[in-house]
């Protein structure tokens, strides 16, 4: 059993490097009020500095299994533009990655008054991503594998935001560039397409302008091109507002596209805003082979705004 759960952890680390192509683990994150952390286009719509840190234990009961600590912070650069920042460390079983992300937004007024918006994104990326094979002994896997392989990896993300009241749609692309895979040899079949895309719209209803209770339905959809897999998170967000503060709560449906009613798991959230302070937490209920192991994945996320003050242009709002 021991030898399987390695034989596992090594394998998640190898599609690491193939599936999630040199990026940071993207779970319910960006739910907890955080979406910079999908696109460089979020980047200073808002009043003030946004800081998040996040933390991620996934697959809870296996020995090694995925860790990730993050920290996204953005803010307004003038009247309609802002800057960002994404660091992240991930360890999964033997492959360790860690890796920033520099963004720049410009948001343009389309309509003043029906608050129509219109924002384009880039990002410079820098990953370095690390195998570590001198455990492998250890582990009993594969003694005649040697040298740690390391590789460094410089890329960009590109994204457009359309906003019309309490509706948004944007579309991404991230990893532009491609990779020379030479360095992890791992089969003839390594590919070097890192591109993935995304599409994340939802909207905002409230009853009236007096009503406490927003609710925001959600759709994020990637697909990933080196592979041609594809997922959709389907998502239901409940806010309660007490003035300028606020709680929430709401669930995460992922499944991969041709597997609708199967999915990889479900995820109750929940968090808060108090004064300038955030708190969110999430818990994702694994519905795969790894259920029998892992007891689930949670993801933690705290945050606070700092430095607030109104800007002339709605548009970063």
């Amino acid at each position: 059993m021991r030898k399987f759960i390695w034989t596992l952890l090594v394998l998640s680390g190898i599609f690491t490097a193939r599936g999630q192509e040199l990026n940071s683990p993207q779970l319910t994150q960006y739910l907890a009020d955080n979406p910079f952390v999908l696109s460089p286009v979020y980047a200073g719509i808002g009043d003030h500095v946004k800081i998040r840190l996040n933390g991620l234990t996934q697959w809870v009961g296996i020995k090694d299994a995925p860790q990730t600590q993050s920290l996204a912070a953005d803010m307004r650069l003038g009247e309609q533009s802002g800057i960002g920042l994404f660091l992240y460390n991930d360890k999964n079983g033997y492959t360790k990655q860690q890796g920033a992300r520099l963004s720049f937004a410009h948001h343009l007024t389309l309509d003043r008054y029906d608050d129509e918006f219109l924002s384009f994104g880039l990002s410079y990326n820098f990953n370095q991503f690390r195998i570590d094979v001198d455990k492998f002994v250890d582990a009993n896997l594969d003694p005649g594998v040697i040298n740690n392989r390391q590789t460094s990896n410089h890329n960009f993300d590109v994204g457009a935001l359309y906003r019309y009241g309490k509706f948004y749609i944007s579309a991404n692309a991230s990893n532009l560039l491609g990779k020379d895979p030479s360095s992890f040899t791992f089969d003839a079949d390594e590919p070097n397409e890192l591109r993935n895309y995304y599409v994340y719209t939802g909207y905002r209803y409230r009853k009236n302008k007096n009503s406490d209770l927003e609710i925001e339905p959600s759709i994020l959809f990637k697909m990933f091109e080196s592979d041609g897999r594809s997922e959709t998170d389907l998502n239901l967000k409940f806010r309660w507002y007490n003035f300028d503060d606020y709680f929430y709560a709401g669930v995460n449906y992922r499944f991969l596209n041709d597997q609708i009613g199967s999915p990889l798991f479900i995820a109750p959230f929940a968090g808060l805003k108090k004064n300038n302070f955030y708190f969110g937490y999430s818990y994702q209920i694994i519905l795969n082979e790894i259920l029998t192991y892992s007891t689930g994945t949670h993801v933690v996320t705290i945050g606070v705004d700092l430095f607030q003050g109104l800007s002339n242009c709605r548009c970063t709002y």
